[in-house]
């Protein structure tokens, strides 16, 4: 019997998600820019889809911006075949989708241009979670957020949600929102791995506070925490070696190169405790990455991506309730993959002992 995974309320709303969500950024293949190594046709696409249903996933996330598009129009011709309202499907506005001066950013012309080509694309009237995929300095932030609002009530969107935004930039958004009565911010889609934890210095902390689900992206750093990358070497099929070839001294944060980390100890120390407790527990080490993500603060689902049907049955493992990770376990985890804290929150973090609450968020 395949283990089925978890649900949790995703943040501060009533929508139930399961605690595995499947990530459609290789679905289909860009015409121009960069095209990541592994991405999947129509058809593997709507085989990895099937697959994660029939484990008992519900929760699907791309953005418009992904493949030009396409990565929508894969889920739309497969969303067909589908219960609707089984399916909880997140999508994105931000990033550039054409050629005009007006296809990229928050603006109001961009927003509801780009909410109409994405229900197109998904073939559906409306969208479970629409996210800002991230900060526009072009743009007041009462002009998209009011836009969002609308959205919100004339129910092309159910819920809303943010990604790629700093400490200060969130807490201003929703105090923006609070303070203008629009509808509120249910998660934040965010960067989160055991060897990207900056995230606990301030947006953790604010997503705590304010009831934000937290949604980790990369949660295996580009393929550095699935146990196939050891010091200077990496598979020729990988994204890490495809990254130290084509993006040379320039890597994304989605596909670190090989460089990236060849002198970073703690990456390697992470990596050997993460190999240990695999051993341990019997499971594999992108399991346990998974699981340890699961395990953290506020985290209401861990996006995964795959483009190999085993990939996707491997991963979602992690998201079975059956097991978890001892405190020994996460406190050695933790201990190996910690990132010195910077001023000022050293300073700040130190003066709290004996002064936090504990498990009372404060409003």
């Amino acid at each position: 019997m395949t283990a089925q995974c978890g649900i949790r309320y995703i943040g501060n709303c009533g929508l139930k998600v399961t605690n595995i969500c499947l990530g459609a950024m290789t679905f289909g293949e860009r015409k121009e820019g960069i095209n990541l190594p592994g991405q999947c046709d129509e058809t593997a696409s709507h085989a990895l889809l099937d697959k994660f249903v029939e484990m008992g996933g519900n929760f699907v996330d791309t953005a418009d911006s992904y493949s030009g598009g396409k990565s929508e129009q894969i889920i739309g011709t497969w969303l067909q075949k589908q219960e609707r309202e089984k399916i909880v499907l997140a999508t994105k506005v931000r990033f550039t989708t054409g050629k005009g001066v007006n296809d990229i950013g928050l603006s109001r012309k961009h927003i509801m241009f780009g909410v109409e080509q994405s229900l197109k694309h998904l073939q559906t009237h409306y969208i479970d979670l629409y996210q800002v995929h991230g900060w526009d300095d072009g743009t007041p932030i009462e002009e998209w957020l009011s836009t969002l609002n609308d959205l919100v009530r004339s129910g092309k969107v159910r819920y809303l949600g943010l990604s790629n935004v700093t400490g200060w930039q969130l807490q201003k958004i929703i105090e923006t929102t609070k303070t203008k009565g629009y509808e509120p911010f249910s998660t934040l889609q965010i960067q989160y791995s055991l060897l990207c934890r900056e995230i606990e210095w301030e947006l953790q902390e604010v997503c705590r506070r304010e009831g934000l689900g937290i949604l980790p992206w990369s949660p295996l750093k580009g393929g550095y925490l699935t146990g196939k990358i050891a010091r200077g070497f990496a598979p020729e099929d990988s994204r890490v070696a495809w990254s130290e070839k084509e993006l040379k001294n320039r890597p994304i944060e989605a596909a670190p190169s090989l460089s990236t980390f060849a002198d970073d100890e703690r990456v390697w120390k992470t990596i050997d405790s993460l190999e240990a407790v695999a051993a341990e527990t019997s499971k594999s080490m992108p399991q346990i990455a998974l699981k340890w993500l699961l395990q953290q603060d506020m985290v209401s689902s861990v996006i995964i991506g795959a483009k190999k049907m085993e990939q996707l049955v491997e991963n979602m493992g992690a998201g079975d309730d059956s097991w978890t990770l001892s405190e020994d376990q996460l406190g050695r985890l933790n201990d190996a993959s910690a990132v010195p804290v910077p001023y000022p929150y050293s300073m700040v973090n130190k003066f709290q002992n004996g002064r936090r609450r504990r498990g009372v968020r404060v409003l």
